[in-house]
């Protein structure tokens, strides 16, 4: 969430910052509900003073004599119930003026970085792995290599459920576990926690990292209960220290989570619908960094290169592209993705996206640090990337590795995780 004071102090800026973004971002409803609310605080807080000044005359009057039944008394108390009947219209209109100053802060996206790119073009930062590129001509598209093999099955998953589902079977779910748990490994050894959070999450977790109520039709509810299916690991694990204030000097705190993942996936069409790309339901390994805001740029670019080095380990050629103001995602300021060379389509797809959020979500869940000796808190920073979405890595090695007989050979760092070296 943007800090209002922000919005009040220097509108003009985070207006033209929202306008990098797209024309549909007023700021003009936020301030008019502010200015409102701001005014009737003002009459309450005025009023609630006079109370309590009738209520301290009332006592001295009847203290120093005077008759409790006497009319400057009964004058007093008069006045004591009107400001009290006053109070009690100005308080539901007040709290309904802050709710919808809360409904209208919750749909404005996180402000761009300074150094994101302006427009609606990505621009490419770097490249790795040319030299792995395979040069067979006759690659297959991975969804049906998977078929030929055995290991994936979309038709049992349209009787099992409907379509954009997969059933992983043999093979197929040994490389998928392999993945998580090499992926897991990989990220222990460079220092996060790893975290197996709840799959089920409420509303609240959804509202603090930014998906609600912005992404709420491309979400799966549970219809008896305040439970979403996740859509990502970065939800659960956002809302890890939700309310919570955290000692500086246990900054950074680094977590990574494997969970399934839940999307609708509304808008996505064509060749999408195809294979491993773009399911309902996918698995994928997270990475999150709880940080100091002064650490926050450095501890991004370290992030990009933890997820770039699972990449490496496996030799599948990606580039990094930095987002644009245009793409940039609703709770980002900043963004790196890392795409996948899938040979099938000729064409780098998105594995991986890292995004520095700021305090965006620290506000919207409440996370805060203190450090020693100050006073007051602070908003820290939060960071979240895919480590990566497995699927996805799944379909670029059984295109990447994809042999002119029809077999697939298993990435040498993949081989001890899955106890053979070829599919």
């Amino acid at each position: 969430m943007l800090d209002l004071k922000q919005i009040r102090e220097n509108s003009a800026k985070v207006q033209e910052l929202l306008h990098r973004r797209g024309s549909g971002y007023d700021l003009e409803p936020v301030l008019a509900i502010d200015n409102q609310q701001r005014e009737l605080e003002t009459q309450r807080s005025g009023l609630q003073t006079r109370s309590n000044e009738i209520g301290k005359l009332v006592g001295q009057k009847i203290k120093s004599g005077v008759p409790p039944n006497s009319e400057e008394v009964r004058g007093l108390r008069e006045e004591g119930n009107q400001v009290k009947s006053q109070l009690a219209e100005l308080e539901p209109r007040e709290k309904d003026l802050k709710a919808q100053l809360q409904d209208l802060l919750r749909a404005l996206p996180n402000l761009p970085s300074d150094s994101t790119p302006g427009g609606k073009e990505n621009v490419e930062v770097w490249r790795w792995g040319d030299e792995y590129i395979p040069q067979n001509p006759d690659i297959l598209p991975h969804w049906e290599v998977g078929e030929k093999l055995g290991i994936l099955n979309f038709e049992r998953s349209v009787k099992i459920a409907q379509s954009r589902f997969v059933t992983l079977i043999g093979a197929g779910a040994a490389l998928e576990r392999a993945l998580i748990s090499f992926m897991l490994e990989k990220h222990r050894l460079a220092g996060y926690l790893e975290v197996m959070p709840p799959f089920l999450i409420n509303s609240q977790s959804l509202t603090a990292s930014g998906q609600l109520p912005k992404f709420a039709s491309e979400s799966f509810k549970c219809d008896r209960d305040d439970l979403w299916l996740t859509p990502t690991a970065e939800v659960p694990v956002t809302s890890l220290y939700r309310d919570e204030i955290i000692a500086a000097d246990r900054l950074p705190i680094y977590h990574c989570a494997y969970s399934p993942c839940f999307r609708r996936e509304a808008g996505s069409y064509g060749r999408d619908t195809r294979g491993l790309i773009r399911l309902h339901q996918f698995n994928k390994v997270e990475l999150f960094k709880f940080v100091h805001p002064d650490s926050s740029e450095q501890e991004h670019k370290s992030l990009v290169q933890n997820a770039e080095a699972v990449l490496q380990a496996l030799k599948l050629p990606y580039r990094a592209i930095e987002l644009c103001t245009g793409d940039l995602g609703f709770s980002a300021n900043k963004t790196y993705d890392l795409e996948v060379w899938l040979p099938s389509s000729g064409k780098y797809r998105e594995i991986s996206s890292c995004s520095n959020c700021g305090d965006f979500q620290a506000r919207r869940g409440n996370i805060r640090f203190k450090e020693a000796g100050k006073k007051g808190t602070q908003f820290l920073h939060t960071l979240n990337g895919s480590g990566l979405a497995v699927g996805r890595t799944m379909a670029a090695i059984l295109e990447n590795y994809q042999q002119p007989d029809g077999t697939v050979t298993i990435p040498e760092a993949l081989q001890p995780y899955l106890g053979r070296d070829r599919l």
